[in-house]
Formats: C-alpha cells, structure tokens, sequence
C-alpha cells in the first residue's frame, strides 16, 4: 500500500533490527500467557498442597485476575507517560518476583501473594503492541502486531500441555521456577535489543482516578467471579456490585474533569474505539467458552456417555494445536488488514469462532472432533486479536497508545470474566446425577457453546458498526501532502487505517 506521508523517523526503525524485537516482545506475551496457564493442572490439588480449603484456594485464581485488571489501565498510562519499555520491564521483573514468591511458598498465604505479583505483569502484551507501533517500520506493523496479541493464545495454548507433565512428574515448584527463569530471560533480551520509545505524554499522574477504577473494577470482578459461591442473591454479591456501578460512575464523573485522566473517556466514546472495545468483550466471552467446556469435556468419565475419560496432559496436547493455528493465522490476518482494513478482519474473525461452536455442537463425541473444533476457533481468534490493536491504534493519538491499547486488553479480560460466571451458572443448573455425583449434563455444554457463538455473532454485529473513516481521512492526506492546511499536524496511514498525529507531540523515533 502506497503512504501519501513518509513516516520521518522509518529509516532510524529500519536499523532496530524489527525481527529481534518483534521476537522479543513476542516471547515476553508468551511468557505472561504462560504464567496464567501454569496453576491450572495442580488447581484441585491446591487445598492439599497448601493445606486450606478450596473456597480459600481459589483466591489463587481470583488475586491474579483482580491484580490484572487493576494492574493493565494503570500501567498503560504510566507506559504513555514515563516510558512504554521502562514500564514493560517494571512489568517483568513484578512477574519474575512473584514467580519466585510461589516456588517459595508451602501455604496460602504467600502463594496469593505471588500470584497477585504475576498478575500484575498483565499489561506486558498492550505494552508490546504499542512499542511496536513507536518502533517498527510502517510495513512490518500489522503482522507485528497481529502476532503480539496471538501470543497470548498461544503460550496458554502450549503451556497447559507443558504445566500438566511438570505436574505429573515433577514436584509442583517446578512450575513457578519455569516461570521465573523464563521471565528472567524475557527482561534481559527486552533490556538488550528493545529500544525506549520516544513518544511521551509527560504531565501528572490521575491517582485519584486510578484509585477509582481499581475499586471499582475490584467489586465488579468480585461480585462476578465469587457470585456463584457467595450466592447470586447475597448481601455480599449485591452490595459489591451496587458499589462496583456507583464508584464506576462516579469515576467516569471525575475523568471527564481530569486534565491528566487516567483513561480519556471522549476518546473512548468516539465510534471506532466504542465499538472496537464492545466487540472485544463479546468476543472474550466467546473465547472463554471453549476454555470451559473443551477441557471438561475430555476428563469426565466415559460412562456419561459424553465424557471421553483423558487426563489433564491430553487436554493439553488436544488445545496445544490451536496455539499454533493462531500463530499462523497472525500472518493471514495482517494480509487481510492490508488488503481490505482491520474492520473486515475482525468480521471474519468473529464469523470463524462462531462456525466452531456451531460444530462442536455435533461434534463433540471423539478427542479429533475437539482438536478440530479448538483449531478452527483458533484460527479465528488468531484473525480477531490480530485486528483489534490495529483499530484501537487508528483512531487514538501516538501518545496515548499503551493507555487505549490496555482499556481493550482490560475489555476482553472483562468478558471472560462473565463467561465464567455465566457458563458456571449453567453448567450448575443443567446436571446429571453420575454415581451419587452431580455433573454438568451433555445438553448444558451444548447450551453452553450456543452462547459462544452467540457471544461471537454480537462481535460481529458490533464490528460492523465500526465507522470507515478512510476517505476522509485519506482526504486530509492528500491536502497535508499538497502543503495545504487542512489538518494541523501530520497525518499518516497505517495499514488501511488512517492515524492522524496532532502538532506537538513528540516525533516517533
């Protein structure tokens, strides 16, 4: 694709090496993907191992989902404001220490700690992804960053089937050890070959306004993920979300007055960032589906008649594939981008998991049925987070990448948070009784894939909602290439997605 406007600072990029640091920031996304992955075949094994109750251990869990929610907004402000790679490191050395603290631990206690030290380490992948953006050549930013947001499904993919034969064979530190040397590894080679980016905001930190969304956030993904062990209908689930909609309101209250908001609502709210953000957490919510079902699916007994009786390292080996398919896809999915815009990405995307629910529905009494079910919706996914950063980026200012690309990280995270809550609900409901047993019934799981697709169908909906802002964009391109004054700064394309850049920002080294 043609660029009316050169980027200024290409032929200094072109010297950073783009495929080290592309391979870099890659391997860090992998490595946080990784570390979500580790706990979850010792999970049963938890109350055992740690000597507590399994309410209790569950907080192993919850603290690394709570700490990542919180941790991912703030540290893509600070990434905007003091520096994208020194905020990536801050990152890396928070998974590493935590890492380290759960090798360590024999109790609860430290074990929820160390999580929630991992789980601050979530912003790793955003902050990659708008690192590339300051760093890359123009031609190489949209299969960059279409693999950055892959790494996410594929370390989760490879790493389940790699935490299940530690587990079986190996004493269970030996998880956390990995993580920590692998962590380690990602912040030399991070310190080595990813260079600072240039472009800053600067300016005073929203504090109060950080403060705000990390209560708020808190008691929703409080009242969401242990509703269903509190009781739906409880004081403590109904208090913390009625707290959770009146601290987010009056958070949204103060950032609209904030002149250094932590996130820029009126940018949020203009069209193609609104939309973007609303697909996302349909489609976190479509995607968490499988990672519920799929794994069930392969360990209850056969004698249910559904259930195909394999152990916890044969679920990882059936979802292993999908990681590499969304690796794959990344290359396919940054073509289409060139070629037609990351809105039709994102469309197909959204089309593809839907069709692999749709099969698993008939399709779910046989290990090859799972493997090409995880497969198929692989490759969508691989298509949907490869488009996602390129449309969060269209349409916000180079200086507020990391914050704007953290908020739809966040967004996605949210929604697989509901569909834990929701498909936990049904699976609850929808049993039969096996040996004494209640277990989630073959038509709950197929109940439960329908939402799925749905969840991913209303992705698709929204994104056709995302407005085509190219022509006059491209318009304003033309007029600053003429010397005309019709834009007040530069303007540039960026793979089918126009990016204007307003006068007085720092210039992209």
């Amino acid at each position: 694709m043609s660029h009316a406007l050169p980027r200024p600072a290409d032929a200094e990029r072109k010297s950073a090496a783009p495929n080290a640091i592309v391979a870099v920031l890659a391997l860090a996304g992998i490595v946080v993907s990784l570390m979500q992955t580790l706990v979850i075949p010792i999970v049963p094994e938890l109350p055992r191992l740690l000597d507590a109750s399994a309410s209790n251990t569950a907080w192993a869990v919850t603290a690394t989902l709570l700490a990542a929610a919180v941790a991912t907004p703030v540290v893509g402000r600070l990434g905007d404001m003091i520096g994208k790679r020194r905020m990536l490191l801050t990152s890396i050395v928070l998974l590493v220490g935590g890492s380290v603290v759960c090798a360590l631990a024999d109790s609860l206690v430290p074990m929820i700690i160390g999580r929630t030290l991992q789980g601050l380490a979530a912003a790793v992948v955003p902050l990659g992804i708008s690192i590339m953006r300051d760093a890359l050549p123009s031609e190489r930013l949209a299969g960059s960053t279409a693999l950055m947001s892959a790494s996410l499904g594929v370390g989760g993919a490879l790493g389940l089937p790699a935490a299940a034969f530690i587990a079986d064979n190996w004493d269970w530190h030996i998880l956390f050890w990995t993580s920590a040397a692998l962590g380690a590894l990602a912040f030399v080679l991070v310190l080595l070959i990813v260079p600072e980016s240039k472009v800053r905001t600067g300016g005073r930190f929203d504090l109060v306004g950080s403060l705000g969304l990390s209560a708020g956030l808190v008691s929703l993904l409080l009242a969401v993920s242990k509703g269903g062990d509190w009781g739906w209908t409880s004081g403590t689930t109904l208090g913390l979300g009625a707290a959770a909609v009146v601290i987010l309101l009056a958070w949204g209250w103060w950032q609209l007055r904030a002149d250094r908001p932590l996130v820029d609502l009126r940018t949020t709210a203009k069209p193609q960032v609104l939309f973007t953000n609303l697909a996302s957490v349909a489609l976190g919510f479509s995607m968490f589906a499988m990672s519920l079902v799929l794994p069930q699916l392969l360990q209850l007994p056969e004698e249910t008649g559904y259930g195909l009786g394999r152990s916890m390292l044969t679920v990882g080996l059936v979802l292993a594939p999908q990681g590499l398919v969304m690796m794959a896809m990344s290359a396919v999915s940054a073509a289409v981008t060139k070629a037609k815009g990351p809105k039709v990405t994102l469309m197909i995307g959204a089309l593809i998991v839907a069709a692999g629910y749709g099969l698993n529905i008939v399709l779910m009494s046989e290990v090859w049925h799972l493997i090409l079910v995880s497969c198929i919706i692989g490759a969508g996914v691989g298509f949907t987070y490869g488009a996602l950063p390129a449309l969060i980026m269209g349409a916000v200012d180079p200086s507020e990448t990391a914050a704007a690309n953290s908020l739809n990280t966040l967004m996605r995270s949210l929604g697989t948070s509901f569909a834990s809550a929701i498909a936990g609900v049904i699976l609850a409901q929808m049993t039969t009784d096996f040996g004494g047993y209640a277990l989630p019934s073959e038509n709950g799981f197929k109940v439960v894939m329908a939402i799925g697709a749905g969840a991913a169908l209303l992705a698709f909906a929204l994104a056709t909602l995302i407005p085509r802002q190219r022509t006059a964009a491209a318009t304003a391109v033309r007029s600053a290439a003429e010397g005309g004054q019709g834009t007040s700064g530069q303007v540039e394309e960026d793979h089918g997605v126009v990016v204007a850049v307003p006068q007085g920002q720092p210039e992209r080294q």
